[in-house]
């Protein structure tokens, strides 16, 4: 009987993998049309797309941001401010702090399908690429101390 009941609900209402996937087809959708653009740009300009997210986030949130190092600047340049007003700095430290997840929160789903489609188009070429070559930078040459497989050679 119970086979009779959740068969006919899975017809009705689909499974959960059905509404699952129904739900993520249009992101994939716009991961595909951006990987597509990705597979015809240089090494360098790859690697920039993860700048340019950092600098997106950085800049969805700099107004809380600032908000939040104002008031923790106020708190240690002020060191015999009264208990309760501290108190008070924090809560809105807290407050702004959640306002600061929730903006990165949406920025993050804006940028999904582009950083989703960079990370694809990453793996691919490591894949099949034998050496990627870049323009070095300061975290190159720290690697290059440490990993054996990071050559750089100039500034590449």
């Amino acid at each position: 009987m119970s086979n009779f009941i959740s068969s006919f609900v899975s017809k009705v209402f689909g499974s959960k993998s059905d509404r699952d996937i129904k739900e993520i087809g249009p992101v994939v959708a716009l991961i595909s049309a951006e990987f597509e653009k990705l597979q015809s740009i240089s090494h360098d300009e790859l690697r920039a797309r993860t700048l340019d997210f950092k600098t997106r986030i950085k800049a969805h949130t700099s107004g809380v941001s600032s908000e939040i190092a104002a008031l923790k600047l106020r708190i240690e340049q002020e060191p015999d401010m009264d208990i309760s007003d501290k108190v008070d700095i924090y809560d809105a430290i807290d407050k702004l702090g959640k306002q600061e997840n929730e903006l990165i929160e949406e920025v993050l789903k804006e940028i999904l399908p582009e950083a989703f489609a960079v990370v694809k188009e990453t793996a691919r070429r490591f894949s099949t690429l034998e050496t990627i070559e870049v323009t070095a930078t300061d975290a190159d040459r720290e690697l290059a101390a440490h990993k054996e497989n990071v050559v750089i050679k100039g500034d590449k």
